[in-house]
């Protein structure tokens, strides 16, 4: 089988897509804090034929930067269930990164409450499992903490790094995402079913090894741990290696043919 060559485009405002029409596999994408979808469009062409990306785009960033980003978890996971149903039919799976590790398990959640569709197996990256405790918090850093924070923690280009107009675009975004996520604690429910697969970079002071074992108490399902060479943004130096292990993993899927 010829693998499509379709870019990641727009297609919804939460909702960006590399179309491949005879694919069995769905995998949605959640960026990490103050990213866009674009974030996975590099994700495409390393993909097998079989799977279709799909990258979810916030309000806040990129060609939705004039948006104000959320302030609380729940809206943001009610609106995700409804804006992302064009994509939650067939066989699919949720990645997230840091933050989007973090809203990938809770619409994985929200969606089995209303009785599903649900994703066949999450993989959630560089995110402590909920409950984990001695990681600093960023979010209520003074200004000038927080910028050297998150450009310590890398994943920004230098010349953005090096730009004071794009920064202070930049930096509003992310701090909303990390008080987002940083003051948010996930409710006690049921453990998932579906298979929890975990990668996080070697040397990640953000989701230090001890801190990303208790995600193996959200599932009843398979559990793996991943540890990929590099610091919080491992896999922007390694995509190939994180596309590969995602690709071995997602579940047996139905005959080509889908038309959603």
């Amino acid at each position: 089988m010829t693998v499509q060559s379709a870019e990641l485009v727009s297609e919804a405002p939460y909702i960006w897509r590399a179309r491949r029409p005879d694919s069995r596999h769905r995998l949605i994408c959640f960026p990490h804090a103050g990213a866009g979808a674009t974030a996975y469009a590099d994700w495409v062409p390393l993909l097998p034929p079989g799977i279709e990306l799909v990258a979810v785009q916030l309000p806040g960033r990129q060609n939705r930067i004039v948006e104000e980003p959320f302030t609380e978890v729940a809206p943001l996971v009610q609106t995700l269930v409804h804006a992302l149903r064009p994509v939650l039919g067939g066989s699919f799976s949720f990645f997230g990164h840091s933050c989007g590790a973090a809203l990938a398990f809770e619409l994985a959640k929200a969606l089995r409450a209303r009785g599903g569709p649900v994703p066949e197996a999450l993989f959630l990256s560089a995110q402590p499992a909920p409950g984990a405790t001695g990681i600093r918090p960023l979010y209520d850093l003074p200004d000038e903490e927080f910028h050297e924070a998150m450009t310590a923690l890398g994943g920004i280009d230098e010349e953005i790094a090096a730009d004071e107009f794009v920064m202070a675009s930049l930096l509003p975004v992310l701090r909303a995402d990390f008080t987002l996520w940083e003051r948010h604690r996930t409710a006690p429910d049921a453990p998932l079913d579906c298979p929890i697969t975990v990668i996080a970079g070697d040397g990640d002071p953000r989701a230090p090894k001890e801190s990303v074992e208790g995600w193996r108490d959200q599932t009843t399902g398979a559990f793996e741990v991943h540890f990929q060479p590099g610091g919080h943004f491992y896999f922007m130096d390694s995509p190939a290696g994180v596309v590969d292990l995602i690709a071995e993993r997602v579940p047996a899927a139905p005959e080509p043919g889908r038309t959603v």
